[in-house]
């Protein structure tokens, strides 16, 4: 898991007033945000009146849970927050500690308090991975305002927080950074004396690079930065081109946690996509999946679910080509099999579309469940033990194969049924033809001509 925000969670406290970071610093830690106006992005919890900035300049006292990707400014915030009232901050990661470090927090905490009258600020980085145990060691601190919590997670506090800590904090969202957001940092970074002082100059192509490989993460863009300007300054040039931020950043770490929020949003973009008819961005999903190392048996399973939900007999080949994938994925493993997942994803993008056998089967169920059932008809019943047709069974069975077209009247369905249609069919791919067929075969079956 790459660090969060801006800073890290081990870094010392933050500098008294008038203090600065050493020019041996990070460039990120050097470049960042000393006030709130130094904030990039977030504006929707900065313009006036919003409540982080109601909570920083006014210095209310209430405990925060802030929840967004990384490199967002999660950190940055919290320590802001920290800044106001010359406040004692404590920062722990949910990685590496556990009660005892909390513990011995709030009982430092509650020593500030008494004999200097100063309020302590926790940051609890990836607050997620803290066990409800954990989690609720904190709720008597932060109920009494002994600590102001600042809790960051990139998981939907919804999900991972215990809910008497959830009702007891501020949730705020943070958004990735946009494009015009991460080359405001980099101009500033590049110009800044904190930053690179204008000692290089970072060409348009490079710097759009540069965006793009950030995704909306500033730590990243700006680590990026740093080692093309290290490359750059170390052959003697000043000019950071595309081939400085190539040689420096070989591959761009891929925003993705297998057991986070990103796990379900990517598969969930992926199987849209399909559904959506669109191939290329399909093929956009799956290779972020494989790049960050998703099971690919996972995929699989996912793709030969989709065939059957939402292609079903508008093309009967999906499942077939789904199904064979996933035997490539068993058979033949990564790297190879990225191949058959990308043929599958592709002709299921490029499938017609029908959910006419989820629809048929879930209606079907649905009247099951609330009581639509009945007894199965006498003559459709089990004949093959004795006794069977002194009770019926099986008797005035009509065999259709016995009829020239193959099909035959017969009551199937049991008498609170006969007439209700499930499978409705589309005119989409193959499903028009069974669109034409169907009607006829309910009327040769149900007797009606």
């Amino acid at each position: 898991m790459e660090p969060d925000g801006l800073f890290d969670v081990d870094e010392p406290p933050p500098a008294a007033e008038g203090e600065r970071p050493s020019a041996t610093a990070p460039l990120a830690v050097r470049m960042r945000p000393r006030t709130l106006d130094e904030v990039v992005g977030q504006a929707h919890l900065l313009r006036p009146g919003a409540p982080l900035r109601r909570l920083v300049e006014g210095g209310a006292a209430a405990s925060v849970l802030l929840y967004g990707p990384p490199g967002t400014g999660k950190t940055t915030i919290a320590r802001l927050l920290a800044g106001v009232g010359h406040r004692h901050f404590v920062a722990l990661s949910a990685l590496s500690s556990g009660v005892k470090e909390l513990r011995a927090v709030i009982d430092d905490a509650r020593r500030r308090r008494d004999r200097m009258d100063q309020q302590t600020v926790l940051f609890i980085d990836e607050v997620h991975r803290f066990s409800k145990t954990q989690q609720d060691a904190l709720l008597g601190a932060v109920e009494d305002r002994l600590v102001l919590l600042v809790a960051a997670t990139t998981e939907n506090p919804s999900f991972s927080v215990v809910s008497p800590l959830l009702s007891r904090s501020l949730v705020l969202q943070l958004k990735s950074l946009t494009d015009d957001d991460v080359r405001e940092l980099l101009r500033r970074a590049v110009a800044d004396p904190r930053g690179l002082g204008a000692a290089v100059e970072l060409a348009p192509d490079a710097e759009d690079a540069l965006v793009r490989l950030a995704g909306g993460d500033a730590r990243r863009a700006l680590t990026a930065l740093e080692a093309a300007a290290d490359g750059v300054v170390g052959t003697g040039a000043t000019r950071i081109d595309v081939a400085a931020v190539e040689r420096a950043v070989t591959e761009a770490t891929v925003r993705y946690d297998r057991q986070g929020d990103q796990h379900y949003d990517v598969i969930s973009a992926f199987i849209k996509s399909i559904r959506g008819s669109d191939p290329d961005a399909a093929l956009h999903y799956l290779a972020r999946m494989l790049v960050a190392g998703e099971d690919p048996r996972f995929i699989a399973r996912r793709l030969m679910v989709h065939a059957s939900e939402d292609i079903g007999l508008a093309d009967p080949t999906a499942l077939q080509a789904a199904v064979a994938a996933a035997q490539v994925v068993q058979l033949v493993g990564l790297p190879e099999c990225r191949i058959a997942l990308a043929q599958a994803t592709v002709h299921l993008a490029t499938a017609p579309k029908s959910n006419a056998v989820i629809a048929g089967i879930d209606a079907a169920m649905a009247d099951v469940r609330a009581g639509a059932t009945g007894a199965v008809p006498p003559h459709l019943r089990d004949g093959h033990y004795a006794g069977a047709q002194k009770l019926g069974n099986a008797v005035g069975y009509r065999y259709p194969h016995d009829s020239p077209d193959g099909v035959l009247t017969q009551q199937y369905p049991p008498d609170a049924l006969v007439g209700r249609d499930y499978y409705r069919p589309t005119a989409r791919g193959a499903e028009r033809t069974l669109s034409e067929r169907l009607p006829k075969l309910r009327r040769a079956v149900r007797g009606q001509g």
